[in-house]
């Protein structure tokens, strides 16, 4: 170890050294380790001289505001609490007394002359770093990151600098936001607005969010937030009509559910100095931050359209609560796939309206383990931007740095706006009663714009501006004009998505879904055509072998060969296809083989290969990710992407079917309702394995009956292939249709690999997907008639078969919902009058379909034609864990249906 010579160069090096070993101490030699520990100590080495401790304690000095300096800083409206004792950022701590303040010192990596005083270099951390505006960043591993907002904040010295006209604007925008809630309190007493009262800051914030990124060649910006002053951002920042917002009739109530107003999306373009820019508000139910993955799905899928990769032309900005950050989940899954390969979206500007509460009676004792509401950023060296609410131009200023920040890193970055709520919870809330002193102090505050027009009135504004402002403002309102001009009402955008050709069609619309033999042989080559040099795993390589024997009709062809077969033939339709899953890539099941591994070589070092990305030149993009442990932001963020785009193929697979219990919101909240609530539609497809295999009751259920309650008004579909040939014709008919509709796929288990799941190459060739498929076997004079779903069919075919019963007809119910009546009715009709019809399923009576379907069975059935159960009995776990158990339970059903 040694200490280098005296130059500035040397001050860099050994502050850079020090924060180094500040984040592992096993990342610098032994020596330095020593030497940096007997600093921590404040007991040195002999052989470092006085001026030189003074030196490294000014290094460990600016060191410390930059860790710590945001917990003096002025950040919250109400001051409501003294700040605390911070002994780091005392001078004393490091034995620096003011005799040591018109010291020189090096100042290192700060932003300042190459040599200050200590007390120059004081006041600049303290403006810096104690002010209106407080950032975390220290934690960032990454330099270059570091160094870069150390230029942006110290340069500046984290003050803005803003010309009158911007002021002005500013000054125009806290009056729009305050006045159009005083407005709504008048004008809608009593109705529920959640509003944006102590957190005007927002509304400039917004503006100048897509005016800056407009300067950066952002075309598109998807919004997402929840209710908390959405309604204020929709007149004065998307410029959606009052009146729109309140009317309740103003939709077709019959096609139309609704939803509340400030769960309400909107989308517009708007005029910039820098451009147009479109919004896109994303719908949003009272789940709060389920629509982070979603608006990152959503700019996904706009980015891919436009070829878009780095981020720069789409961008995310999403707007959270305060408890529901550090209080929900979806938050961090979200985070954490945010820069993973499949999920990137360039990044993301987030915005926490920090009312200090949450919940009217919250607490922040309950409310988080966490110094700060946003302490999750951390969990991917998010830089975090504190800023009071009460200060609209450091809101701006941090506002651009996250702008600049974005484009130069293509990282997320987070504006924390601490700020209050001054009603309660909603606006028949009272809030005094479990915040008493809180809400003392809010109702004796002016309000930001109040304040913010009397430093501007200070600072030579014309005294009558912000009183006319207001009544310039009120007057529009009260004309019911649009606040916010839209761009030219032809203008065009070349990247937008087209969803009005999939409306007002049926589910029977329809589509050739059969290829020709030609064709499948010709994909068989190509998604079996092993690159040279590439070596596959002998169990792959014998799939490969087998499916090009499959592709030639010298082998059935089983489910894996069926899929592959059906996306290949979709790509060179023009349809691209995204696949993801927890194990989507090899399938769960040892199945699918989408992705080859090369066992000489790491997958990223040419050791991945994709076959479907090679099936013809300029074919649309292929993906399938092997996703992170996420069900609830990953299925949320594969809704977004899909509804978004209605022209591809967009799968999210669960590795076993139960996994879909963990994203339960976004079924409910979005997938199943969001075209009632919100007019979408969305073309997503589900596939979840299912099926009784005796292996327990957590790897059994995909809950089938789950999903047949949500159905209704033919809102999404749900279906159990029984064979590989109808999950082929099915994933083709999801797309040939002019149908978008969710697509629920009840897939199997052992059925993948079972022969009697396989079929010939012509099953390929001609036909559809049949949503009922009829007895395949001539009988003798029927006395029952069978109806059942999946893979019990097999076990039926088998039963009867072992019994030689030739009396009993099987018929299949392929497609659940919508439900296929006149098919059923007319198979029924041609059977004798009397017969009698048992509804058979493997799981227990109060799940699976019997319960959701039984009465469309009733409206099928003929003269006399009576309805029963067969199957499991009720039960309160999805099935058995016990194998000798589940065998019994199966073949006591199987020989009640073929009793006489």
């Amino acid at each position: 170890m040694g200490i280098q010579s005296s130059a500035p160069d040397q001050a860099n090096w050994l502050e850079s050294l020090y924060q180094q070993y500040l984040l592992n101490p096993d990342s610098v030699s032994s020596d330095w380790q020593v030497y940096f520990n007997s600093l921590n100590a404040v007991s040195f080495s002999p052989s470092v001289t006085a001026c030189d401790r003074r030196q490294v304690d000014v290094l460990r000095l600016i060191n410390a505001y930059r860790f710590l300096g945001v917990r003096l800083a002025q950040l919250d409206p109400l001051q409501r609490y003294p700040l605390p004792n911070i002994p780091e950022l005392d001078p004393a701590y490091y034995g620096l007394t003011a005799a040591d303040m018109a010291m020189q010192f090096d100042t290192g990596s700060l932003v300042a002359s190459d040599r200050a005083s200590l007390a120059e270099i004081l006041e600049i951390l303290q403006r810096t770093y104690c002010g209106s505006l407080g950032v975390e960043y220290m934690y960032i591993s990454d330099i270059v990151r570091k160094r870069w907002l150390q230029q942006r904040l110290e340069g500046c010295l984290a003050t803005p600098h803003l010309d009158t006209a911007t002021q002005q604007t500013i000054l125009e925008d806290l009056t729009t936001a305050e006045t159009l809630e005083r407005f709504l309190h008048t004008r809608y007493v009593g109705q529920k607005r959640f509003s944006l009262e102590g957190a005007e800051t927002l509304i400039p914030m917004l503006q100048q969010l897509i005016s800056g990124a407009a300067v950066h060649g952002v075309e598109e910006i998807v919004l997402g937030m929840a209710h908390r002053g959405r309604i204020n951002v929709l007149v004065n920042v998307l410029g959606k009509p009052l009146m729109q917002i309140f009317d309740s009739h103003h939709q077709d109530a019959a096609a139309l559910s609704g939803d509340v107003k400030y769960h309400q999306g909107f989308s517009t373009d708007v005029i910039t100095p820098n451009g147009n820019v479109h919004l896109a508000l994303t719908f949003n139910p009272s789940h709060l931050e389920i629509v982070h993955p979603v608006v990152r799905g959503s700019v996904r899928a706009r980015q891919q359209r436009r070829g878009d990769v780095l981020g720069n032309e789409v961008m995310p900005v999403i707007i959270h609560g305060d408890a529901a950050f550090s209080g929900q989940g979806v938050v961090m899954e979200s985070l954490n796939m945010s820069e993973t390969r499949g999920y990137d979206t360039g990044g993301a500007v987030h915005i926490v309206i920090n009312n200090q509460i949450g919940f009217t009676t919250s607490d922040t004792r309950d409310s988080r383990s966490s110094l700060y509401c946003t302490d999750v950023a951390k969990l991917i060296e998010m830089p975090v931007l504190h800023v009071n609410g009460d200060d609209p131009e450091a809101a701006i200023l941090a506002v651009q740095i996250a702008l600049d920040y974005r484009r130069e890193f293509h990282k997320n970055i987070l504006i924390d706006l601490v700020c209050f709520r001054r009603h309660g919870h909603n606006e028949q809330d009272e809030p005094a009663v479990t915040q008493p002193l809180m809400y003392q102090k809010i109702n004796a505050h002016l309000g930001v714009r109040q304040l913010y027009a009397d430093k501007l009135l200070a600072a030579g504004l014309a005294p009558e501006l912000p009183a006319q402002l207001i009544t310039n403002y009120r007057e529009r309102l009260e004309t019911e004009e649009r606040i916010v001009a839209p761009a030219v009402s032809l203008y065009k955008r070349s990247y937008a998505a087209h969803w009005d050709s999939y409306r007002q069609h049926d589910w029977r619309s329809p589509a050739d879904t059969a290829v020709s033999a030609n064709q499948l042989e010709e994909f068989g080559e190509k998604i079996t055509a092993v690159p040279d040099g590439f070596t596959l795993h002998p169990r792959v390589e014998k799939v490969v072998v087998d499916r090009r024997a499959m592709a030639h009709g010298e082998q059935l062809v089983d489910w894996g060969m069926a899929e592959n077969l059906a996306y290949a033939s979709l790509l060179r339709d023009g349809y691209p296809i995204r696949i993801a899953g927890q194990d989507s890539g090899r399938g769960t099941f040892f199945h699918r083989h989408a992705v080859w591994h090369d066992q000489h070589r790491e997958r990223w070092d040419a050791g991945e290969y994709l076959p479907l990305q090679h099936i013809y030149p300029n074919q649309p993009h292929f993906i399938v990710i092997d996703t992170l442990l996420s069900e609830l932001a990953v299925l949320a963020f594969e809704y977004g992407y899909a509804s978004a785009e209605p022209d591809e193929l967009v799968i999210w697979e669960a590795q076993f079917g139960d996994f879909a219990n963990g994203a339960q919101v976004v079924i409910d909240q979005f997938i199943a309702s969001g075209e009632a609530k919100w007019g979408r539609l969305c073309g997503l497809t589900l596939l979840l394995p299912h099926g009784q295999e005796g292996q327990g009751p957590e790897h059994s259920s995909a809950r089938l009956e789950r999903y047949l309650q949500l159905c209704a008004n033919d809102n999404i579909q749900v279906c159990q292939p029984s064979n590989a040939g109808q999950m082929f014709h099915l994933l083709r008919r999801q797309m040939l249709r002019p149908y978008r509709k969710p697509l629920i796929v009840m897939t199997p288990k052992s059925l993948l690999r079972a022969k009697q799941a396989n079929v010939p190459l012509a099953a390929l060739t001609d036909g559809g997907f049949a949503a009922l498929i009829g007895e395949t076997q001539t009988l003798a004079d029927v006395r029952r008639i069978v109806l059942c779903s999946g893979k019990v069919y097999y076990d039926l075919l088998a039963g009867r078969e072992q019994r030689g019963i030739n009396d009993v007809a099987l018929v299949r119910i392929e497609q659940l919902y919508p439900f296929p009546r006149v098919e059923l009715s007319a198979l029924l009709a041609d059977y004798a009058v009397g017969v009698e019809v048992v509804w058979v399923q493997e799981e227990p009576q109060n799940q699976g379909a019997w319960f959701a379907i039984q009465h469309h069975i009733l409206a099928c059935l003929h003269l006399n034609q009576t309805l029963r159960y067969i199957g499991r009995d009720f039960s309160a776990s999805p099935a058995v864990g016990y194998p000798d158990v589940y065998e019994a339970q199966k073949q006591a059903f199987i020989e009640e249906v073929f009793v006489a």
